[in-house]
């Protein structure tokens, strides 16, 4: 199964109300619980960490790649688009539990202002770059929010505000790699134009969200790209997109839909008339020169 996911989720198209707590009908704390593996793209559209709780979930953008098992977290900065495959504790079975809380900057603001005084210690045992441990009390907070679940229209909007605050201070004290983390979402940084189109050049990303996530507008960010590669954005991306499929096509025997989709085209025909356009040549053709 493969989908879109949009964090935070809305409330008008989340299938089951029980699997969200919101503030202002927004939502800020979200599970799911499912026994069947998935694959599709996340968008990030604010700061959130993603603890798991049962099986485990990969992650990746251009490069990079991390997988989150049980009882571990990571935060996923707003702007970024992520493709990710979950899949459930093969003994358990196949559950797939995870739980989502959006940090709003608000929130981290406010929790900045009152965290001068934390100490937070070193994390314990082996680390992996992204991927942080929860502790005993993180366990615990999780725990102790899954009743709220069942009873959603009880909770009232302060004791929500209270546990997001509790919940922020278990990860300050406990970590400080990601305490460091929480931190720097204070102040909104300007991202490379280069580390963004690099990060995200097959994914199926608008220009509307590689300018978010670079930290520019739409104007100031083609402006910037053109500075830079003296083409316009959509024409640049779309002809490495096409030089990476002649590549894949030579190199590998992946089918042409697979190679299409894979590189960020929507549309099969479309890529193979544009492909044709710029190479000289159907995909099929570099396809057969492999047979």
């Amino acid at each position: 199964m493969q989908k879109t996911i949009q964090i935070p989720t809305r409330l008008e198209d989340s299938i089951d109300a029980k699997n969200s707590l919101a503030l202002d009908e927004v939502p800020v704390i979200e599970q799911c619980i499912q026994n069947t593996d998935e694959k599709g793209v996340l968008h990030i559209e604010e700061h959130a960490l993603l603890l798991i709780l049962e099986g485990s979930i990969s992650l990746s953008a251009g490069e990079q790649a991390l997988t989150v098992y049980k009882n571990e977290l990571t935060l996923l900065k707003k702007g970024t688009v992520l493709k990710y495959e979950k899949k459930g504790d093969q003994q358990k079975d196949n559950i797939y539990h995870e739980m989502v809380v959006i940090l709003k900057d608000n929130l981290i603001k406010s929790f900045a202002a009152a965290a001068e005084k934390i100490t937070p210690k070193e994390a314990n045992g082996k680390v992996r770059a992204g991927v942080h441990t929860m502790t005993e009390c993180l366990i615990t907070f999780t725990d102790s929010l899954r009743p709220y679940f069942n009873h959603s229209p009880e909770v009232y909007a302060g004791q929500l505000r209270l546990k997001l605050t509790e919940m922020l201070y278990h990860l300050g004290i406990g970590n400080s790699s990601l305490f460091h983390e929480l931190m720097q979402l204070r102040q909104p940084v300007q991202t490379e134009i280069r580390e963004v189109v690099a990060q995200n050049l097959t994914s199926p990303v608008s220009l509307t969200e590689l300018a978010h996530l670079s930290g520019r507008s739409l104007s100031s960010f083609k402006r910037d790209f053109l500075h830079i590669y003296n083409q316009s954005p959509a024409t640049w991306i779309r002809n490495k997109r096409l030089e990476k499929a002649k590549e894949m096509l030579e190199t590998t025997q992946l089918s042409v839909s697979d190679i299409c989709f894979s590189l960020g085209f929507e549309n099969l025909s479309h890529f193979s008339r544009i492909f044709k356009d710029y190479h000289g040549q159907k995909p099929s053709f570099y396809r057969e020169g492999l047979k």
